[in-house]
């Protein structure tokens, strides 16, 4: 898939765990980027990754084990974010990631990227969250009904993918389109990636934010913060609190955008991005 005239964007894999690791990236050197999605999947990042690119930098938007191109499925021991962060550090190693990495996380990808952050299974040279949850901000309604293994067992395909469609409608704000929602519904046309959905969402717990807190506020690391601030899922408020904790923070906030700013201000934000990352 091409972004622009100017950069190709990739979509290649490597084997984690036996499993076929799906992601998207540019052909070029250049210092990695880890970019991780939550309840969506990469296709969340692909409007800045030619402006990334364009920066000098090398990004690598990875779909998380049974999500989006992935290969294999989630299990409820294997969905949370602990057991996530430890799949992404060895997705890290098998690309020969290992030294100082920058990340930046969306949605529950920045619950995976904050334990990554505090918990040092990557060196981690800059951070940056995206609309992502943080606090006790999640799970939100949507996603916290698939705790319940009934609601799991009821959902049909039907009523899956009608729910998904009001999610990303609502998510993508403005840069709603017919073409646009069909591209992020796709990977949940299959089975699996459904059933792997439903259980990352039975396993969302703000524990695994909450509990970050103390070390976060820790961290010297510098980090920024992307907000569309017509988010109804993560709200701007919330990026507020963190970036008046947290040490070393910069909020960038995005009018006129929501929950997926980086499809309202794919410029604006890739520009930001790319900056912040190559300080």
């Amino acid at each position: 898939m091409s972004e622009t005239t100017e950069t190709t964007v990739l979509r290649t894999e490597a084997r984690v765990d036996g499993e076929a690791a799906s992601y998207l990236t540019v052909e070029q050197g250049g210092p990695a980027v880890l970019l991780l999605h939550g309840t969506y999947w990469s296709r969340v990042w692909l409007p800045v990754l030619g402006r990334l690119a364009r920066s000098g930098l090398r990004p690598i938007a990875v779909d998380l084990p049974g999500l989006g191109r992935s290969g294999g499925e989630l299990t409820p021991e294997t969905a949370t974010v602990p057991a996530l962060a430890d799949w992404v550090a060895r997705f890290a190693a098998t690309l020969g990631l290992s030294g100082p990495i920058a990340v930046a996380g969306h949605d529950i990808g920045g619950a995976i990227a904050q334990h990554l952050l505090v918990q040092g299974r990557l060196e981690v040279s800059r951070f940056a969250l995206v609309n992502s949850v943080t606090y006790d901000s999640w799970p939100v309604p949507g996603v916290a009904r698939f705790r319940d293994p009934a609601v799991i067992a009821a959902t049909t395909a039907e009523d899956f993918l009608t729910a998904r469609r009001q999610a990303v409608t609502a998510a993508l704000a403005g840069a709603a389109t017919e073409q646009r929602t069909a591209d992020y519904l796709d990977p949940w046309t299959g089975a699996r990636v459904r059933r792997s959905w439903m259980t990352l969402a039975g396993a969302a717990d703000s524990r695994y934010t909450r509990d970050l807190v103390p070390a976060l506020r820790r961290s010297t690391t510098p980090k920024l913060l992307v907000w569309g601030e017509d988010d109804g899922f993560q709200k701007v408020e919330y990026a507020e609190r963190f970036a008046a904790e947290m040490p070393n923070t910069t909020l960038l906030r995005i009018p006129d955008a929501g929950h997926i700013p980086t499809e309202n201000a794919p410029d604006r934000i890739g520009r930001a991005l790319g900056d912040f990352f190559t300080e």
